[in-house]
């Protein structure tokens, strides 16, 4: 049975990463296989593409040939990791994925959307996201917290933007939220974080049902 496929969405400091982990430490404890990954990257050579998009290398070479790169690394992530763990039975838990591309690049970098969509066919397909969460925080408040976990360290490329392109991409994933009401939650990430990751996990539990799968794959065994 093909494994169950969730991406965290959100801007700069929404807790993506902070949610997604916890939620595959949730659903290991009832005995599922997860794979936790990320994008940029997730596979050795998206890994490497990475380093250039969040350094800031390709930023000159303008948001279409940056559009060009996230696709060829999230290709590779596909066909190394998300697409042999999903066919083995394993949940995948992304932080970003295709929504990301549609809101940073396309949205916010005005890329023509027939070239998102191109990028997305060749590389996606129809392996679309089973559930997507949209973490949504207002924009002073997600800088403050990717200021304190950054510490001393550099702004990366999509940080550094100013004031009103975060303001912006919120208003994008709100806009992409209502667009795809199914597979898109939005949850509000200024609650206290066992408040959210509860609130996840309803959905989780209430949408994909993964309480059932180790009593289904107990049943197989036997």
């Amino acid at each position: 049975m093909r494994g169950r496929f969730i991406t965290f969405e959100g801007g700069e400091g929404s807790g993506k990463s902070t949610h997604a982990a916890m939620l595959a430490a949730r659903l290991k404890t009832l005995g599922i296989d997860v794979v936790l990954t990320r994008e940029p990257g997730g596979s050795p050579g998206a890994e490497i593409i990475r380093h250039i998009l969040l350094s800031g290398l390709a930023k000159p070479l303008g948001a279409e040939t940056e559009a060009i790169l996230f696709a060829a690394a999230r290709d590779d992530h596909l066909r190394s990791t998300i697409r042999p763990a999903l066919e083995s039975g394993q949940w995948v838990i992304c932080d970003r994925f295709i929504d990301s591309t549609r809101v940073y690049q396309g949205t916010l970098g005005k890329v023509d959307p027939r070239l998102i969509q191109s990028l997305e066919r060749v590389t996606v397909g129809p392996l679309l996201p089973d559930l997507t969460f949209i973490l949504d925080v207002p924009v002073p408040v997600g800088l403050a917290r990717a200021t304190t976990r950054r510490g001393t360290g550099k702004t990366d490329r999509f940080e550094g933007e100013a004031m009103e392109f975060h303001e912006g991409l919120r208003r994008a994933y709100r806009a992409l939220a209502e667009q795809e009401p199914e597979r898109c939650i939005v949850i509000d990430g200024r609650a206290p974080k066992d408040v959210v990751a509860e609130r996840i996990w309803t959905t989780v539990n209430s949408r994909l049902q993964p309480e059932k799968i180790p009593d289904l794959a107990e049943n197989v065994a036997t």
